[in-house]
């Protein structure tokens, strides 16, 4: 019986340091049996009850997590649905956005600032699709399911990563105030070079010789550009800022690329159920940062004061200059949730390269809506993106009927 106990003391002190681990789950069952055994035996004094109440009410949350993510798996054709939505949204948000934008631009808006401000100001839409989703599981039974389920191990990479897509919506709005949007959309082009990288890199992505080709395309589709851009310059502006227009566009696309990975490896680190209301959570948090970023930068450069000054000499009216605002933020917000529901469903790198892939449609809108000019640089540079679309595409199609014929092949007695 001394034996015994001593065992039990030795093992009962070392499951006590352990159960900090949350991913240790046979510890976790130890710990709720062993100090109830302990105390049975004469090992553990009556006030230590409180003790083995800790743990049951630690097993009594696991149990209730493991119900919360049974009950958000989606089958496949729900998550089908929901990448298809996703999709919907991020083409509207890619294709509308930047035209939106320029627009201000055009028609006489001259704070960068506020322009980097109305990316991410529209979170608070989201709260009403989160609420939705709150009150729709509670009404199927999902009596525990919290408005707000964000961890700290989420919440504080998503704080991060909210810093720097405001840093890139001033990177951003800063190329689209210099160049043609048509330029512009061909340089964002090349993230999906710069999210191949990193995912690589981060998540241990892996690559085909067609999403090499891809990645070198659209490289050079960029470069095209560069060597070529006194063909493109407006004519208000000198050498300078478009050249700065051009290296700050390709920082907001190479910072962008660096985003979307470090949003994968945030769901893949987190220490929690992802589902899709978490994800409109984190949605919510990023963009809040970046907003709070973006209006640092207004409050310094005084443009809260500028805006009725700006919206009374708006070409377009006051009115629309409130609109275009307002739209402008409803737009992004469609981009950066579409962006994120498609690393949720699928990759990073897919939402890189459904990005890439609405270039055509934001160039043929720029031609038409603001008349700009295609120049034989612009159509060879589009001509490399589309190369490189079609290349990455071919090279998914290949892999995926690989697998398909080795999961025939394993399945065959």
């Amino acid at each position: 019986m001394s034996l015994f106990r001593t065992l039990c003391r030795k093992l009962l002190t070392s499951l006590q340091r352990s159960r900090s681990d949350p991913n240790l789950s046979t510890i976790r069952v130890i710990n709720l049996i062993l100090p109830a055994i302990c105390w049975r035996t004469g090992l553990i004094s009556a006030p230590e009850r409180e003790f083995i109440a800790r743990f049951k009410k630690m097993a009594t949350r696991d149990t209730i997590n493991k119900q919360e993510e049974n009950n958000d798996k989606m089958s496949k054709p729900m998550k089908k649905a929901l990448l298809v939505l996703n999709c919907i949204m991020l083409g509207i948000g890619n294709c509308g956005g930047p035209l939106v934008q320029r627009l201000y631009f055009v028609k006489g808006g001259k704070r960068i600032w506020i322009s980097s401000f109305l990316l991410t100001a529209g979170w608070p839409f989201l709260i009403i699709p989160l609420i939705c989703s709150f009150w729709y599981k509670r009404r199927n039974g999902s009596q525990e399911t919290k408005l707000i389920s964000l961890k700290p191990s989420v919440f504080f990479p998503c704080a991060i990563l909210g810093v720097l897509t405001g840093l890139d919506d001033y990177l951003a709005a800063y190329g689209v105030s210099r160049l043609p949007v048509s330029t512009s959309a061909l340089i964002i082009a090349t993230q999906l070079a710069f999210t191949a990288g990193f995912a690589f890199l981060l998540v241990k992505q892996k690559f085909s010789a067609y999403t090499i080709n891809a990645v070198v395309l659209l490289s050079i589709g960029a470069v095209i550009l560069a060597l070529h851009s006194s063909t493109d310059r407006p004519d208000h502006e000198s050498n300078i800022k478009y050249y700065e227009g051009f290296f700050m566009t390709l920082g907001a696309s190479a910072l962008y690329g660096f985003i979307l990975p470090s949003i994968e490896l945030t769901f893949k680190k987190a220490k929690q159920p992802i589902t899709y209301s978490l994800v409109m959570e984190m949605q919510i948090v990023m963009s809040f940062f970046a907003t709070v970023f973006c209006t640092i930068g207004m409050l310094i450069n005084h443009d809260f004061k500028a805006i009725p000054h700006e919206a009374r000499n708006f070409e377009l009216g006051e009115v629309t200059y409130y609109v275009i605002l307002s739209a402008n933020s409803l737009l992004w917000q469609f981009f950066f949730l579409g962006a994120i529901g498609v690393i949720f469903c699928a990759s990073s790198l897919l939402s890189g390269v459904i990005i890439a892939t609405l270039l055509p449609v934001t160039e043929s809108l720029a031609v038409l809506f603001f008349h700009e000019k295609f120049q034989v640089e612009k159509g060879l540079s589009l001509a490399l993106s589309l190369w490189g679309f079609v290349s990455y595409f071919y090279g998914e199609f290949k892999q995926v009927k690989k697998m398909k014929r080795g999961l025939e092949v394993g399945s065959v007695p």
